[in-house]
């Protein structure tokens, strides 16, 4: 006969997440944010603000021998006016470092964005419930990662057995910032990311400061990662730059500079990896900015053209071309006195013969697939016994 578990309600306190660099308490339950408020204080960009509030990489962990566990969380989902709804964000539940579950959660606010206008408003909803059931049985570690696209308020986190904070792994922590890309664009879940892939196979833990529109060379970005504790980090440049036409090539190379200089504060000898853009057709020789075209939004379709000329690198614009050889450049140069510093080309993770194979859906986000062979790639670049990270992979 069924019968409704016993419950135990357990408190979510910061010695149960990982992966957010701050934690704010709202009239509803806890927000993971994934840079610190002094850094939020200091832009007022609303794509930032939308992009650090979603939990990339963010992951409940305890140990617990329960079979069921239910999380409640008051998400708040972003949608456009005149398109389709987006799919729910996705919670994965790992048992022992293996996926074991997943789940939607329902209701919650959902942000209204009109991308022909830019307006957007916020539409109130409920609370809503994700569950995992049929868990074994047993002591094991339990992690469940919060969606990468949605952000979401914490509420109450219940369990059939008493749960209790996860001991150390005793893995590396791997601290790395880059785009949409890098903060899951169209990833089949929170565990898919490539960045979530990547540190799976490297055996690492991983804080992803993957802020969608916005790596863009942000000082305050530079100081939360010189103020996280990490045994590796990496940045991954470029995208952002040329999309957003932010800068031109006189600008570039002093705020990269910049950029490492600030993390090296707090990290003299880390393992330091810059990592150029993946391949991205439409901006390797024509600059910015992107422009979005709406024709198919009611289908759910978006595709992205550059709307720069390619002339306009004479004037210093900067293109995904030019960006790749400065950083290059730029990291022989300071790697004479920094040996723990690395470059790697994006285009070994994602080049001509994968975009001719697994072709950019928007002409801007790797798929799902992608994403899968990004992560793979850069486990066996990276990680491997005479990659940069090498002192970071599990044994």
């Amino acid at each position: 006969m069924h019968t409704e578990p016993s419950w135990i309600t357990t408190p979510i306190t910061a010695d149960l997440l990982r992966g957010a660099l701050d934690l704010e308490r709202t009239e509803h339950g806890l927000r993971p944010h994934r840079l610190p408020a002094r850094a939020r204080a200091q832009c007022a960009d609303g794509q930032l603000a939308m992009a650090e509030a979603q939990p990339s990489g963010v992951r409940l962990v305890f140990r617990t021998r329960a079979t069921a566990v239910e999380l409640d969380a008051l998400r708040t989902k972003t949608a456009y006016r005149g398109a389709p709804p987006r799919p729910d964000g996705v919670y994965d539940l790992l048992v022992d470092g293996r996926l074991a579950g997943q789940d939607r959660a329902s209701g919650g606010n959902v942000l209204m964005v009109d991308m022909t206008t830019g307006s957007a408003e916020t539409l109130p909803g409920p609370v809503g419930t994700v569950r995992f059931a049929g868990l074994p049985d047993g002591d094991k570690d339990i992690e469940i990662w919060l969606p990468y696209n949605e952000s979401a308020e914490l509420v109450a986190l219940r369990t059939d057995a008493p749960v209790e904070p996860a001991p150390d792994s005793g893995r590396k922590v791997w601290l790395h910032h880059g785009s949409s890309i890098s903060h899951g664009s169209d990833a089949a879940s929170p565990t898919a990311t490539w960045p979530a892939r990547a540190a799976s196979l490297g055996g690492v833990e991983l804080i992803n400061l993957g802020l969608g529109g916005s790596a863009l060379l942000d000082p305050f970005t530079a100081r939360a990662m010189r103020d996280t504790p990490a045994d590796l980090i990496s940045v991954k440049i470029g995208i952002n730059l040329v999309n957003a036409d932010l800068m031109r090539l006189r600008a570039f190379a002093p705020a990269v500079h910049g950029f490492l200089d600030t993390i090296r504060e707090g990290h003299p000898d880390t393992p330091l990896l810059v990592v150029s853009p993946v391949l991205c057709p439409i901006h390797e020789d024509t600059p910015g900015p992107s422009a979005p075209d709406f024709s198919n939004l009611a289908e759910g379709r978006i595709r992205f053209t550059a709307m720069g000329d390619p002339s306009e690198r004479a004037a210093g614009k900067l293109t995904l071309s030019v960006i790749r050889d400065e950083l290059s450049r730029l990291v022989t140069q300071r790697s004479a006195d920094d040996p723990n510093l690395h470059y790697l080309d994006g285009r070994s993770l994602y080049g001509e013969k994968d975009f001719a194979e697994l072709p950019l859906p928007d002409e801007l986000h790797p798929d799902a697939a992608t994403h899968r062979r990004i992560g793979d790639r850069f486990a066996g670049l990276v990680f491997t016994d005479d990659g940069p990270f090498a002192a970071g992979r599990a044994v």
